[in-house]
């Protein structure tokens, strides 16, 4: 590696103000950045010294999010190879992954190949580096596609998803919206066909061995009310081994992840715990007010916790620190709020049985809006305290 640093050293100057290939200097620097701990110190205005840098911010992130995608790969095949008709006993573990792969990798080649284009182009005419917020952004896209999206769909997806969610505001640290929710949302809106329902897993989910319909587990607690239940096991719900979106399914994933994100203090513990809090408390109450047993607004916590992208949502996403509050009074806030709303949106509209990235768009837009009420209410304390209200 030193001898790799001390060639690109050499190479450096050419890349820099003033050299031949000046005009290609984000390129270089994403490689080297990338590569090695980057090396260029501030040099005016007030700033923090501290080795969590963007790039290792960023890693913590995508290491976190290693459980979710290696179970995107093995239960994305499982659920293949039984829609082809085999019995869940009988998939192998490697067959799974490689037929799971087939599946998850071509996803990630789009989202990496046109996402990335993209950031290049804005870092070029920008004449700024490229940041290393796409590596995350070029994770959780696929993660949060269902198996069966058409590439070119990919494609458009996260292009929108990067220039509309991000870019348009300034590029990463300034979009008030999260990127990959965004592409999600709007191929949601502009494919309903292939994002839910039952096409997302044509090809034989009636030959479950568990005996399911083509619906996913949310559609089904609509269909059959919260007798949907008695079909399906928690606990495989808890690990993910059902369909859905091939990143969304395995709370367990999710909590390895959200583990890592805690002790590394990348994610915010306030808001993923809020999230919850939000969610239990609009659960119990809709299942106070539910006109029976078997009707879907009694459907329990614990079952929205491990259905649809509730936890994926709840670690990966609402935690996002650009688009999330930043106030510790305001993550709170922020955090319950979504778990209200995923709850309403599911139990409300049966139309759309997800909630949980209706949600967090939502209260991304209106994040700015809780830190500034938040800090008023603040500054309006420390006033009166001092007297000088």
């Amino acid at each position: 590696m030193k001898f790799l640093h001390k060639q690109l050293q050499k190479v450096a100057p050419l890349f820099e103000k003033g050299g031949k290939l000046e005009k290609l200097y984000p390129l270089f620097e994403a490689g080297e950045s990338f590569l090695f701990t980057p090396a260029t110190p501030t040099t005016c205005g007030a700033h923090v010294r501290d080795g969590a840098d963007l790039k290792r911010v960023m890693m913590m992130v995508v290491y976190a999010l290693v459980p979710a995608t290696l179970m995107a790969f093995w239960n994305t095949g499982v659920q293949e190879l039984m829609a082809a008709g085999a019995a869940r006993a009988d998939v192998g573990i490697l067959d799974a992954v490689i037929q799971g792969a087939w599946s998850f990798l071509p996803v990630y080649a789009v989202t990496l190949a046109v996402g990335g284009a993209f950031e290049t182009l804005f870092a070029l005419v920008r004449k700024h580096e490229i940041n290393e917020g796409f590596l995350v952004t070029s994770l959780l896209f696929p993660l949060v596609m269902p198996p069966s999206i058409p590439l070119w769909q990919v494609a458009l997806g996260i292009s929108f998803g990067i220039v509309i969610g991000k870019e348009v505001f300034g590029g990463t640290g300034m979009n008030i919206l999260n990127p990959a929710l965004t592409g999600r949302l709007f191929l949601f809106i502009a494919y309903p066909g292939q994002m839910s329902g039952d096409n997302v897993w044509v090809g034989g989910m009636e030959n479950w061995a568990d005996g399911y319909s083509g619906a996913t587990p949310l559609a089904n607690f609509y269909l059959d009310g919260n007798a949907a239940t008695a079909g399906l096991s928690w606990w495989d719900s808890f690990i993910g081994v059902i369909p859905g979106s091939m990143g969304e399914t395995s709370t367990l994933a999710c909590l390895i992840g959200a583990f890592i994100l805690i002790v590394s203090k990348v994610g915010s513990w306030q808001i993923m715990l809020a999230t919850l809090l939000g969610m239990f408390g609009m659960t119990e109450l809709l299942n106070f007010l539910s006109p029976s047993d078997a009707h879907y607004m009694a459907l329990p916590w614990h079952w929205h916790l491990v259905v649809g992208g509730f936890a994926f949502g709840t670690v990966f996403m609402a935690t996002d620190p650009v688009s999330a509050a930043q106030t510790g009074r305001g993550k709170w806030i922020y955090g319950a709020l979504i778990g209200i709303l995923t709850v309403l949106v599911r139990v409300l509209n049966p139309a759309y049985p997800e909630g949980m990235m209706l949600a967090i768009i939502f209260m991304n837009v209106f994040a700015p809006t809780i830190d500034h009420y938040v800090v008023k209410a603040n500054i309006k304390r420390r006033e009166k305290r001092l007297g000088i209200q």
